[in-house]
């Protein structure tokens, strides 16, 4: 018996022993590491350290600074020195400097200033087993008029947040669901009161995959509501610098908890809206780096019983790596009989998508039913029992100031290049056009594209489908009511007034009408309560109205200064809908073709103005020439804009992708060298399309910008579907499928549709003007997956307001309702 206990004793001890091994085993792989990628990474948890800035453009993008991504979820940002509790998109930001790297001692140190109060500091982050250490350092004490104002922030995504908990030293609360802190108003500036204070911040406790632990070693920290002040606010980390130090003015631990052995479950990149019988099918599978097990996929047919049958089975054709996944595709294009199907891959099932001849004929219809109804600027427009928006800024517009910059990429030069005064109201400009984007700007360049691409839509497919009134008399939309009229056609009136009218206005094409101030430009909701729809006048005092004439200053401004690359590319579009309504609206179309040919004659008879700002003011010279002269080549027939087409060749051939649709186009008209010359650079521009593949597993240009690239992928597949059409030897149809797959769900990150209300599942959070509401605008497109620097795929489907990755616009939508109608042209014929 005392042998037996003796034995009993050993091997527990032996347990206990080797449990705690295990255990250290298990911390000590958890551990952070400073990566190839030159970021902070353990399994379930990367630590951003400045990896990408703000570009200046839009000054907080919510993507620099220190960030963590938990568990593939990027749930933090803007780790960094900001000069209040929860600051807003246009409030200071600081300038980088340089960022140092040290992989012996496992550091990184960032080095920024804010100029404008001569104040300069680093953020150091350090690697403390599991956790990482985060200091800021001062050579210089914090200036005077920052003290009590700077100090280092962290922000957490609200959603990932949401229903769960947090303990700050001895206290617990709640994230709350809607913003509800107390405000104060301090030196006249509203901040909300922090949620809770202390020195110690556990966020979602009770969750092991979003639990992250915060200590202050210098300072008490702060939890506030970002979104108090501004509905894109997330929750904020704080502490104040103090004044009147230097070296280490604050420091901080953070460690975010992982789950052991944690792998990502596989991704299925796959069309939500389906397939054609008789188009390719392949599906590309996103793995974990430690996912060893997934390792084959299986199409499985739905019954109307519910019984599954699994139609075919096999192993992953391994394409590689790429980003930080490696990545599988999965061919079932031998799948050819109607039907309900899923994917299934590892412990992923994907939603039930169709094979069906059908797939491409209703996807494009709330694009053109919903989407443009809805962004149409200057009407009423009403859906059943719902209104959309009123009649928007009907007091449109006023002459912008000279020698101003505004906030949104507008700018006015030394002159207004009008008959009229900064400030004076520009009659006239109350008609047509679309809201940009999911803010309410009409950008000149914007209206041009989308004319042009409804118009190659009309043209090239004949859509006559009426499902929408559009009365311009009455400036009234009544969608799901048909009125006799083509809604195509009808659309590209309502851009085509717009156009028109700003040549009627003041004799050339102007940038745009935007918001004055930026108050009205973050206004979000119906675009009638934007302004009071009465144009403004100085001569009655704020607030008053005579009934037509108002003294409140919420008109629009219309920046005018005169560039010759924007007037060729307002001809292009002016040109082009000549074309397309002539027989449906006679006189516009000869105005428009009248117009067009007049600014040509003009713009060739001086010299070009080359005023350039921002992305409103045209692209380059050469390249928008060319652009008119397509146009009014295929309106006249006129040899001279041939003769000029074969001038430019050098900007076709500079630019081939850029403009190989339209010179496709007109190739019919060009002379025989030019004629010549186009194959062989077809053949060129195939051999780029084909590289693709061996640079991602989707076989589409994946963008990695600070605007994710559905609309470059978009684009890719229009220019493949007309150099087919013009060139079948050459280019085949395969690229156009590619292209659509991709925006139905075949990318990195997800598997969602980018289009929303198409597909199964789709985008139903997105940036449009209603984003504040967390809905969606059906046929909406959003620009899609961004890639964070330097590996990190991302399309946030609970939280609206990343624009770079979910803003509707225009553009987009206008050139996916050529693409969707290109594809089952290609299969539907």
């Amino acid at each position: 018996m005392k042998k037996n206990s003796n034995i009993k004793l050993h091997i527990t001890m032996f347990l206990a022993f080797a449990t705690l091994i295990l255990s250290c085993d298990k911390k000590q792989n958890n551990h952070l590491k400073l990566n190839d990628q030159e970021y902070f990474q353990s399994r379930g948890l990367n630590v951003l350290v400045y990896t990408s800035w703000y570009n200046g453009l839009f000054s907080d993008e919510k993507k620099s600074g220190i960030e963590l991504i938990h568990h593939e979820v990027r749930t933090a940002t803007n780790g960094d020195v900001r000069l209040g509790p929860t600051p807003e998109q246009w409030d200071p930001i600081p300038t980088f400097r340089e960022r140092k790297v040290d992989h012996e001692n496992g550091t990184i140190e960032a080095f920024l200033h804010y100029p404008a109060f001569n104040f300069e500091y680093s953020v150091k982050v350090s690697q403390e087993g599991p956790s990482v250490n985060i200091s800021v350092n001062l050579e210089y004490p914090v200036p005077e008029k920052l003290i009590g104002k700077a100090g280092f922030n962290l922000e957490f995504i609200p959603p990932a947040y949401f229903e769960k908990g947090y303990l700050m030293d001895e206290k617990s609360g709640t994230f709350p669901l809607y913003p509800s802190s107390s405000m104060e108003i301090k030196n006249g500036v509203v901040d909300p009161l922090p949620l809770a204070t202390g020195s110690s911040l556990v966020l979602s406790p009770e969750d092991p995959k979003t639990r992250v632990a915060i200590n202050s070693r210098m300072g008490d920290l702060a939890l506030y509501d970002g979104r108090d002040k501004a509905q894109n606010g997330w929750f904020v980390v704080r502490s104040l610098l103090p004044a009147a130090k230097t070296g280490k003015v604050l420091e901080w631990t953070l460690e975010a908890n992982t789950i052991p052995g944690w792998t990502r479950p596989p991704v299925i990149g796959h069309s939500q809206q389906g397939y054609h019988p008789d188009q390719p099918k392949k599906a590309v599978v996103e793995l974990d780096r430690n996912d060893q097990s997934t390792s084959s996929a299986k199409l499985i047919k739905i019954a109307g019983d519910g019984s599954e049958e699994i139609v075919i089975g096999k192993a992953l054709t391994q394409w590689g790596a790429y980003l930080r996944y490696n990545y599988g595709t999965f061919d079932f294009t031998e799948i050819k009989e109607n039907g309900l199907y899923v994917i299934e891959a590892g412990n992923t099932r994907t939603e039930a998508f169709k094979i069906s001849a059908d797939v491409y004929g209703t996807a494009w219809q709330p694009t053109l039913d919903i989407f443009f109804p809805v962004q149409m600027d200057h009407m009423f427009v009403n859906e059943a029992y719902k209104v959309w928006h009123g009649k928007s800024h009907m007091d449109d517009a006023l002459q912008a100031p000279v020698d101003w910059v505004h906030f949104d990429l507008y700018a006015q030069g030394p002159t207004t290049d009008t008959p009229y005064q900064p400030g004076e109201h520009i009659p006239g400009l109350d008609i047509g056009g679309w809201y940009d984007a999911g803010d309410f700007d009409i950008r000149t360049q914007t209206q041009c594209y989308v004319v042009q691409n409804l118009v190659n839509t009309w043209e090239a497919f004949g859509l006559d489908r009426d499902q929408t009134s559009i009365d311009q008399t009455l400036q009234y939309v009544d969608i799901h009511k048909p009125d006799g009229k083509a809604d195509l056609l009808q659309q590209i009136e309502h851009g085509t007034l717009a156009l028109i009218a700003q040549h009627r206005a003041v004799g050339h094409a102007i940038h745009g009408i935007v918001a004055a101030h930026l108050s009205q430009y973050t206004h979000l909701g119906d675009g009638v309560t934007k302004t009071d729809n009465l144009i403004y006048t100085p001569q009655l005092d704020s607030f008053k109205t005579d009934g037509f004439r108002s003294g409140t200053f919420d008109d629009r401004w219309a920046f005018t200064s005169r560039t010759t690359p924007l007037n060729y590319r307002s001809i292009a579009a002016l040109a082009a809908a000549s074309r397309a309504l002539k027989g449906y609206n006679d006189a516009l179309a000869d105005e428009c073709l009248t117009t067009a040919i007049n600014v040509w004659k003009e713009e060739h008879a001086k010299e070009p103005d080359l005023f350039h700002h921002g992305n409103t003011t045209g692209g380059a010279l050469d390249d928008e020439e060319l652009k008119a002269a397509t146009q009014l080549l295929l309106s006249t027939r006129d040899p001279q804009y041939a003769k000029r087409i074969s001038e430019l060749w050098p900007t076709i051939d500079r630019n081939f992708g850029q403009h190989a649709s339209r010179i496709a186009a007109v190739l019919h008209l060009l002379d025989d060298d030019l004629k010549n010359k186009i194959p062989q650079r077809v053949a060129q521009y195939k051999i780029w399309m084909d590289s693709i593949e061996t640079q991602n597993p989707y076989g589409v240009p994946v963008t990695t910008g600070g605007w994710a690239g559905s609309g470059a992928v978009v684009g890719f597949g229009i220019t493949a579907y007309d150099l087919h059409q013009a060139f079948p030897d050459i280019i085949g149809s395969e690229y156009v499928f590619k292209a659509l797959n991709y925006l139905y769900g075949n990318h990195p990150g997800s598997d969602i549709s980018l289009v929303s209300g198409v597909g199964t599942k789709s985008k139903k959070v997105a940036y449009g003007n209603n984003r504040a509401d967390y809905s969606f605008i059906a046929g909406g497109v959003v620009p899609g997956v961004l890639i964070l620097p330097p590996d990190f795929p991302e399309n946030k489907e609970d939280w609206p307001f990343l624009w770079g990755e979910n803003e509707y616009v225009v553009s987009v939508a206008s050139a996916y309702l050529y693409l969707a109608n290109a594809a089952d042209h290609l299969l539907n014929k």
